[in-house]
């Protein structure tokens, strides 16, 4: 990234509204979970959470909002959130997060999630969609507590497709860490996408000639690992999208990466495995978040 870290012709690194910072922590009140801290500093923000679920009236849903029009050059993000014990949290974004061209620097932007003890989480954003010569690095490390669940997805789609920018981007990094309260690994999964790099983008652990990648990961201890893989490989199977489901290390849970050209069918696959998972844990179905 040293490369790319360039003075920006615009506003730079650390210059006002240029570092967003979220900082959200989740406790048990009574009946149902509630957001009992929050900072919030521009382009970052969330509206009130709202309990939209009917089969989960004590979860709170939170949209985590920018106030421009996407990451642009020398954008720093970070979002802190805490999830106490025994809570139950939905997060997700109102929108894909378009990544904007940028001539002289790169974004970033840092995820950290804690999950403590009992805790259910969910944290499935839009899309990631970036734009010609976009440079950005992502951080996402996950903490989950033994007793905790968390489902977490992510999509990154190849670019602007209705505009014909299929991997026009100048890079996309992303790390996902995800471990125990005592540091112990479970997940690392490491993406490097330069299109310049031969195999980078079409390799058969990335997009392999498809315009968009999926990813869901189910950390739980409510069933065995096995048979959370079952469930999404069996979800999965009619979704008309090419898949790949595997357990997770120390059978702490199961993953699916899903892979297809059309953003529909990708982004009901996704829904179709969340919906799926969630069922199996909490006998649940997943609610409909009516974002359009």
């Amino acid at each position: 990234m040293l490369e790319l870290a360039g003075v920006a012709d615009t506003l730079a690194a650390g210059r006002p509204g240029k570092v967003g910072l979220l900082e959200l922590r989740y406790a048990r009140v009574g009946e149902r979970t509630e957001l009992v801290d929050r900072y919030q500093k521009s382009p970052l923000q969330i509206m009130r959470p709202l309990y939209v679920d009917p089969g989960r009236p004590d979860m709170p849903v939170t949209y985590l909002m920018s106030t421009g029009g996407g990451i642009v050059q020398a954008d720093r993000n970070r979002l802190d959130i805490r999830c106490g014990p025994d809570t139950a949290v939905h997060l997700t974004t109102q929108a894909a997060t378009k990544l904007h061209r940028m001539e002289f620097d790169h974004a970033t932007q840092v995820v950290r999630l804690t999950a403590e003890a009992g805790s259910y989480v969910e944290y499935l954003p839009d899309p990631l969609i970036p734009y010609r010569d976009a440079r950005f690095y992502q951080q996402t490390q996950v903490t989950v507590d033994p007793t905790a669940t968390v489902l977490l997805g992510e999509t990154i789609a190849a670019g602007r497709l209705a505009r014909g920018e299929r991997h026009a981007y100048r890079m996309l990094f992303s790390d996902l860490e995800i471990a125990r309260p005592d540091g112990e690994p479970l997940v690392v999964d490491t993406v490097r996408l330069d299109p310049r790099e031969p195999g980078s983008v079409s390799g058969p652990a990335v997009f392999a000639g498809h315009d968009l990648m999926a990813t869901l990961y189910a950390v739980t201890g409510l069933a065995p690992a096995a048979e959370v893989a079952d469930t999404l490989h069996e979800a999965l199977r009619a979704s008309g999208t090419a898949f790949g489901v595997s357990v997770l290390p120390d059978d702490c849970g199961a993953w699916a990466r899903i892979m297809g050209s059309d953003s529909p069918t990708v982004t009901r696959a996704l829904r179709t495995a969340w919906d799926a998972v969630r069922r199996l844990l909490i006998g649940l179905p997943a609610p409909d978040l009516r974002k359009t």
